[in-house]
């Protein structure tokens, strides 16, 4: 093997070239698609889940009035856990109870009226 090999006529290596001509290049600034790159060598779901965890405690503690916002996200974090863990449609709904009683029990001692 070559001490050129992988890489495109221009000296870019064909994992560069591919970064630059995906679907999203025209879209994303060049720090994005550094950080595109990164991602796209990620495997699995387990750091979205708990990224959205983490958002979820944050907007917990900043907006704890936005129920609406709280749901999507809670609604957004069972889809990503059964889709992770390839859960049934009964687990599914006993998932989404677990989650529902959660935020029921922070909103009630938070004085938030809680709507299912």
């Amino acid at each position: 093997m070559t001490r050129h090999a992988g890489k495109a006529k221009s000296g870019r290596s064909d994992r560069q070239g591919r970064a630059e001509q995906n679907f999203y290049s025209d879209a994303l600034r060049e720090a994005e698609a550094l950080d595109f790159e990164l991602a796209h060598g990620v495997e699995g779901i387990d750091d979205e889940i708990a990224l959205l965890r983490l958002k979820i405690k944050s907007l917990l503690e900043s907006d704890p009035e936005n129920v609406r916002l709280m749901m999507d996200a809670t609604g957004a974090l069972a889809r990503l856990v059964m889709t992770r863990y390839r859960i049934s449609a009964s687990q599914k709904k006993a998932l989404a109870s677990a989650i529902g009683s959660v935020l029921q029990g922070l909103a009630v001692p938070l004085g938030i009226k809680y709507l299912p």
